[in-house]
């Protein structure tokens, strides 16, 4: 097998061997990654990555290895780090960014560009005990993506960012119910 240079930043050719592999052996497309927390007073939290489960094999690498601060805008907190809705928006928009590099790439588009705005509304009306009755969560999200490519037309960019939607893991979880557990310790 030649190797294939890679284009926009993805080795296509270790792409092509996970699906092979997937293709082969099921367990080896199943992932599963873990943080862990702790408080650091008022808002803020401190979280490291846990150690994962990819494609079959255990990574305990992972473990520690990044940080990540939440806190919240004043006055709700000190302001120290993102809060956790800016969170879930960066990681909309981080997925958004793998399956666009990559999907480009499977598909022989060169990104020569590539930005994406991400904005979300909340109603925080339940969590002041305003009014009980409002949904938590954030009700809408809106992602506006530009792209330039030097060998692909709109129609292809917009086939392309229909099929990262289609795709996208966190966009996915966004999207449909997912069963969380939560307990205490």
């Amino acid at each position: 097998m030649t190797a294939n240079a890679p284009l926009n930043g993805v080795n296509l050719d270790a792409l092509a061997e996970l699906g092979e592999n997937g293709r082969k052996d099921r367990s080896t497309t199943k992932f599963s990654f873990a943080v862990s927390g702790s408080w650091d007073g008022g808002s803020k939290m401190t979280a490291t990555t846990g150690s994962a489960h990819m494609g079959g094999f255990h990574d305990t690498a992972r473990a520690g290895r990044f940080t990540m601060t939440s806190d919240e805008p004043i006055p709700l907190g000190s302001d120290a780090g993102p809060n956790p809705v800016e969170y879930v928006l960066q990681a909309l928009a981080a997925c958004y960014t793998v399956g666009l590099a990559t999907t480009a790439a499977q598909r022989g588009i060169a990104l020569d560009s590539y930005t994406i705005d991400i904005d979300g509304d909340v109603d925080l009306a339940a969590f002041f005990g305003v009014d009980e009755t409002v949904t938590p969560g954030l009700t809408q999200i809106r992602a506006a993506i530009t792209a330039t490519s030097s060998n692909a037309d709109r129609q292809q960019l917009e086939d392309l960012v229909a099929e990262v939607e289609r795709t996208s893991t966190v966009r996915y979880t966004l999207a449909h119910p997912v069963e969380v557990i939560t307990h205490l310790k």
